[in-house]
């Protein structure tokens, strides 16, 4: 079963981006997430086997700062748009590493280590290029294709999506 701070991470995370529903499943335990657009207010329901009803959270002290989140939603959506718009003209022919979950990316194992990956570099199929950290949890990211990374499309440390592209890269 999740803590309650790991539930509240959820919350933050899924309140700072653009996704409206949020599912998550693992053993007997079930997140389910919506965020009315509207109000911006987050509804959490934990729903837990042992415990016949499912149990509501509606966080208290996140809805009073729900006004303001769609202008902080706003930035953060607004940087990967104005690169997304000269990357689809020229990513006819290249690959998109994109991201495989919701979480913030981090281009470097630590903060005083080199980026794994940086323009130019040659990769494999194997090669870690980035990391995607979700609930506290560090996730290494591997290019599967081999080829040359062309432009990196995501800041470090900035919250990213499911689908979103990372790296473009020219495959060889």
């Amino acid at each position: 079963m999740l803590k309650i701070q790991e539930i509240r991470e959820l919350i933050r995370l899924v309140d700072q981006s653009a996704l409206s529903e949020f599912e998550y499943e693992f053993e007997d335990s079930k997140i389910k997430m919506k965020k009315n657009v509207v109000t911006a207010e987050t509804a959490v329901q934990v729903i837990q086997p042992a415990a016949p009803a499912a149990v509501e959270v509606k966080p208290q002290a996140p809805a009073a700062p729900a006004a303001p989140a769609p202008k902080q939603e706003a930035k953060p959506a607004e940087k990967p748009a104005e690169p997304a718009k000269p990357v689809t003209a020229d990513a006819e022919n290249l690959h998109k590493i994109v991201s495989p979950m919701v979480g913030t990316f981090y281009r470097r194992p630590n903060p005083d280590a080199d980026p794994y990956v940086k323009e130019g570099d040659k990769i494999t199929k194997d090669t870690i290029v980035c990391i995607v950290e979700a609930m506290k949890l560090f996730n290494e990211i591997e290019a599967e294709v081999e080829g040359e990374i062309v432009e990196v499309l995501v800041e470090d440390g900035q919250l990213v999506e499911y689908g979103q592209p990372l790296f473009l890269v020219k495959a060889e």
